[in-house]
């Protein structure tokens, strides 16, 4: 069953003309997780991080491919941030209207503020397609990266490549 969060999302993407292939599978909450489901998923696979600064001023959603480890301490040198930490649920769901395990850059169709900062793995590029969870963690969606930078244009929110 499509949760209302997934519809709405799937709504602006039709609007946007932007395919996308969709898979179902068992919730997950993390990459290890997730990557059993992936073998027959083509594309690049990503983690994704909800951070923010020490005074929870700024908020970062860092969207790295999924093999990479996250130096919070370096991301946080090269953003000029201070010290970056792991952002509350509350946080979470009060910019991106996520849960926990859902965590996805199509979250930033619930960031009406523009307030969360993108930080995009640059090496995301070289892929084709790329994979997301469509704001649940239910389900992981497939779509051409060039219609991936089209949705996040459209959000409008500030975004740096890493």
């Amino acid at each position: 069953m499509i949760k209302d969060i997934e519809k709405k999302l799937y709504d602006s993407l039709e609007e946007l003309g932007i395919n996308y292939t969709r898979y179902e599978h068992p919730p997950v909450y993390t990459v290890e997780e997730a990557s059993q489901y992936w073998q027959d998923i083509e594309g690049a696979h990503a983690k994704n991080l909800f951070l923010r600064n020490n005074k929870g001023s700024m908020h970062y959603l860092v969207v790295l491919e999924e093999s990479k480890k996250a130096d919070l301490k370096d991301l946080s040198g090269k953003l000029a941030s201070g010290k970056l930490s792991f952002a509350s649920e509350r946080r979470l769901q009060e910019h991106l209207g996520l849960e926990t395990g859902a965590v996805s850059p199509f979250g930033l169709i619930n960031d009406q503020n523009r307030a969360v900062v993108v930080v995009l793995d640059k090496d995301l590029k070289r892929s084709e397609k790329v994979n997301f969870h469509p704001n649940v963690n239910t389900a992981t969606i497939t779509v051409s990266y060039n219609d991936f930078e089209k949705f996040l244009k459209h959000c409008g929110n500030e975004l740096v490549y890493i």
